[in-house]
């Protein structure tokens, strides 16, 4: 990257006769930053990831443009962040505790997420929230487990994500239940099938099951943290109705590995920042979600645990590796 840089200023420098600039890490960022997002547009993880694009181009008045790359549960968006150059110019905004499931359930993942991956920051944490259509029968949460057991493996459910597949594996063991899963690019694409009945219940990300309950849509049955929160306000939990599911997602800034520690520093004092702004702390609330502010090797210390953690969990659930 500087290597570019300084043959451009020396090639200038020659020919102007003016003295010769160099630029070092102190200068990042000199042009345009990606945010990656490995969901489509219009999703929940795309609203996160444009406001605060949004935010941090205001604030640093630096230009961010936001890459929707959807596509295997966000392993094609986490791969073309890991095989970057590391220059803190491809960032990536994903679930961390997805990325570290991924690193535990695929066969042959594309990414060594422990070596080929760092966390710049992280952003928040909130629950997922297990759904059903508005017009399901099923008001609560023991309810629906009767009608899965009652259809046995003819029951479905739907995901878009290896976190909200963790999850719904989780609640099937927990209850004794043969559904199958249905896997969606986003999940926005399960809607219709679940107001047709082909699927039965969905486990979303807290942005989209909220703004769709509040459009009629969608009926929340439980959350999957062991206490309720106070963005997803009288929501009960799974613990509160007898199954044991106690999983929180968390959102992170991930670069690829070689990204100097002075690039990173300066992309978590950016997230740093806008976490701290009153409008974003009410911005994840309404999102269901909490502000998640650390260090950055902190950070990345938490993810490398993370790794081993649900490496753990996906056993306990019996997760084949595909």
């Amino acid at each position: 990257m500087f290597k570019g840089l300084l043959a451009i200023v020396l090639s200038v420098s020659l020919m102007a006769g003016a003295a010769t600039a160099v630029f070092a890490k102190d200068d990042y960022p000199v042009r345009e930053i990606h945010f990656i997002c490995g969901f489509p547009a219009g999703s929940g993880a795309d609203i996160l990831v444009r406001y605060f694009s949004d935010r941090i181009a205001k604030k640093t008045g630096h230009t961010i443009i936001v890459e929707n790359k959807p596509g295997f549960g966000g392993m094609l968006a986490l791969t073309q962040t890991a095989k970057a150059r590391p220059d803190g110019y491809t960032i990536l905004l994903a679930g961390g505790n997805a990325v570290a499931i991924n690193a535990n359930l695929l066969k042959n993942p594309p990414v060594d997420v422990g070596k080929d991956i760092k966390v710049a920051a992280t952003i928040n944490k909130m629950p997922f929230l297990l759904a059903v259509d508005s017009a399901s029968p099923n008001k609560s949460l023991s309810e629906l487990t009767e009608a899965l057991r009652r259809k046995g493996n003819q029951a479905s459910y739907a995901y878009s994500s290896p976190f909200s597949k963790v999850i719904a594996e989780s609640y099937k063991t927990a209850a004794g239940l043969q559904t199958v899963e249905v896997a969606y690019k986003g999940a926005t694409d399960s809607l219709n099938d679940m107001a047709s009945g082909a699927v039965d219940f969905a486990i979303l990300d807290p942005v989209m099951a909220l703004a769709q309950q509040k459009a009629g849509k969608l009926r929340i049955l439980a959350i999957s943290t062991s206490n309720r929160t106070r963005a997803t306000g009288d929501l009960p939990t799974f613990g509160e109705q007898g199954v044991r599911v106690d999983l929180a997602g968390w959102w992170a800034a991930l670069v690829p590995a070689g990204t100097p520690d002075a690039i990173v520093q300066t992309i978590n004092g950016w997230f740093a920042d806008v976490l701290a702004e009153e409008d974003t702390k009410t911005f994840l609330a309404n999102n269901g979600a909490d502000a998640l502010s650390m260090p950055a090797a902190q950070a990345n210390s938490f993810f490398l645990e993370e790794i081993k953690t649900w490496g753990q969990l996906i056993e306990m659930a019996r997760i084949e590796k595909q």
